[in-house]
Formats: structure tokens, sequence, C-alpha cells
């Protein structure tokens, strides 16, 4: 393969196959890989703007019969400090992001056996008679596919009902990798790579924006990397005239702490500066159809992030008022609305904020803190 054509290809915004892309990966020097990105970003999003989001993850429960392998945050079913969130506690948070300046809720959770379609229909029902301008970004394929599995749903009749119901978006949460082989090791108890697929499909079939992951730098091979990229772009490629589809992609490195795969078998997070943002830029190149590429500063930090942003990355994520998931496998990285916005000036890039679909927001009347957790 000659890599100079294969960059100009990419240029021309064709889709570079899983070996094509995966030989510039491992050929390429991280700066040219940078700079091909860097001007896919400029015909995607132009000038010199960097995005960022004010919003806050909100667990509906812990309770969780997925036991993936590098997750703390779960508890089995029947263990003694599993919880299901309620309204009062709800409100309280909601009312909380109001005045720290945000606009949604991230609400994500575990596979609880009990908590199926009707449950989550009146949790969003009720959450948007109290607080109708409040976003809803929930769930995501693998919490989708267990809600469908207990309650014997197709997926369309579940995603229109938690339309219906309030929800607004869906994060591209549970893909780690899209390969069974990975899965199975890390995440038996979720859904296949192809169902997260078949979710989304449908997802966009019914209009709802979402938005697409990978979680890498653990079991997984360089090939199937490319294979995850691939197939997300396949999916891309298949939506409804006129829907968003996938808005953004975020990929992030394995977080280690304390979890199983780092205890039992030995896994940690070997993730280089260097290498994650050979990672954003080759997402840049392979990914031509998604629009926005966010830069994950809670796991990677903010000088990292910053260089990402002249790699292809033109989103800082959100400052994220409250994330346990993520934050209990090791990741120490936190933003206020203040300090997002001048490390995003210190990169050389003008400050944004942002709905989650993208649309410019006026900056709104806030308490410059965050909740510490």
């Amino acid at each position: 393969m000659d890599s100079k054509l294969l960059l100009e290809r990419a240029l021309k915004k064709e889709f570079l196959s899983a070996e094509e892309g995966q030989f510039l990966y491992e050929n390429v020097p991280t700066a040219d890989l940078m700079w091909t990105a860097n001007e896919l970003r400029q015909m995607q999003v132009p000038g010199n703007v960097v995005t960022w989001q004010i919003d806050r993850n909100v667990n509906t429960t812990n309770a969780c019969t997925a036991n993936c392998k590098f997750c703390n945050f779960f508890r089995h079913p029947k263990h003694e400090e599993v919880y299901v969130t309620d309204l009062e506690t709800y409100k309280t948070k909601i009312e909380e992001t109001i005045k720290y300046g945000g606009d949604q809720l991230l609400l994500q959770g575990g596979h609880h056996p009990g908590l199926g379609l009707d449950y989550y229909t009146k949790l969003f029902t009720d959450l948007k008679a109290l607080y109708p301008n409040i976003k809803l970004h929930a769930l995501g394929p693998p919490e989708v596919a267990h809600i469908c599995k207990i309650g014997g749903h197709t997926h369309k009749h579940a995603l229109t009902e938690l339309k219906a119901a309030g929800m607004d978006s869906m994060p591209g949460a549970g893909a780690e990798i899209l390969s069974d082989r990975v899965r199975r090791l890390i995440s038996k108890g979720k859904c296949t790579g192809q169902e997260w697929l078949d979710v989304m499909k449908v997802a966009h079939k019914v209009g709802l924006t979402t938005s697409a992951t990978m979680m890498f730098g653990h079991i997984e091979t360089i090939e199937e990397r490319f294979d995850h990229l691939v197939r997300i772009r396949e999916v891309q490629a298949q939506k409804p005239e006129g829907e968003n589809g996938f808005l953004a992609f975020i990929s992030w490195p394995f977080m280690d702490d304390g979890t199983l795969l780092q205890r039992v078998k030995g896994i940690n997070n070997n993730t280089s500066a260097d290498e994650y943002m050979r990672m954003v830029a080759i997402s840049r190149i392979m990914l031509p159809n998604i629009i926005n590429i966010q830069t994950s500063w809670l796991t990677v930090g903010a000088d990292t992030a910053q260089l990402t942003l002249h790699g292809g990355a033109n989103d800082m994520g959100s400052i994220m008022i409250e994330e346990n998931v993520v934050s209990a496998a090791g990741a120490p990285h936190r933003f206020t609305a203040e300090s997002i916005q001048n490390c995003i000036k210190e990169a050389g890039f003008e400050p944004r904020l942002r709905t989650q679909h993208y649309v410019e927001r006026e900056m709104p009347e806030m308490e410059e803190q965050v909740i510490d957790y």
C-alpha cells in the first residue's frame, strides 16, 4: 500500500477499508495523521470554534447483570448497596444542574432485571412533566436491548415508546469494542456487537439522534479497532435522509484502576498520549460521514485533549457536573465551565457552548462551581 495515495483518498472523504486504515495507523507519522485529520475537520466543521456542553450524568440504578470486567460501578441486583434513583433525588439533581447552567441529563444505569419499558417511559414522562426544558440523553443500546429482552419488545416498539415519553437522544454507551470475541471476555452479559448496531439503526429510523463510542486499550487487537470503526461508518451510511444518525464519535482508553480486568487478568491501561492522538486522528480519517469528533479529557487529561483539537477533534464534550462510572475506574480529571473554556482558549480555539444536537447555546447565568463527588 502507498500511504501518500491513501491519505489523498482520505482527503477526498473516501471510505478507506479497515486494512487501509490500519496500514496508515501503523506506518504514518503522528504529525501526518493529525494534519490530515485536521484538514478533514476543517471540511466538516470549518473555523476556529471548539464546542463544549454542560450536563450531568445521573445513574438510574447501579444494579446490573452484565458483569462487565472493566466496571467498578455496578452491583449485583441482590447486593446490599443496590439503589434505584427516586423521583425526589432526580428533582434535587435537576435543580442543581439548572443552577450550574446545565440543560441535559445523561441518564444511564445497569441492567436491572426488574426495570422494564413501563418503568422508563413513566420516569421520562414524569421528568418531562416537571422539567419540560431539560433534555434527556438517555440509556444506550445495551440498556435498550435489555429492556427488550425482559419485556419481549422489538427494538422499534421500545424506542418509539421511549421517544414518545421524552427521550430526546441516545448516547453511544456500551459499544466498547464491537467484536464478539472481545465482548464475551469483558462484557458477556451485554448485547452482541451486532445488536448494538441494530438498536442504533432503529434509533435513527425513529428519528433519534445518537452518538457512537469506542473504549480501547484492553484486550482488543488493532484489527478489531478498525473493524469497529468500519461497522459504525456503515450504520451511519444507512441512516434515513434528513436524520443526524451518529452526530458524534467519542473514543477513550480503558480505565483500569481496581477493575476485574486489572486484578484478575493483569490488563492495564498502557495507552500513551501519542497513541490516543493517533486514534482520534484515525477516527476522523475513517469516519468521514460523522461530523463531530469529541476528545475525552475525562480520561486523558487537558494537555492531551488540547493536542487532539489540532488533530481531528472539534468538541471537548461536557464538564460533567456528575460522573460516577468512568471515575470509579480511575479517571481523575475535572473541569468547571470556566476552566474548560480556558483550556480551549489556551489551545488556540474559541469555545462555544452547545446543546446535544450541536446547536449553539447562549451562556446561562450560573454559579461557577461543580459539585464535588
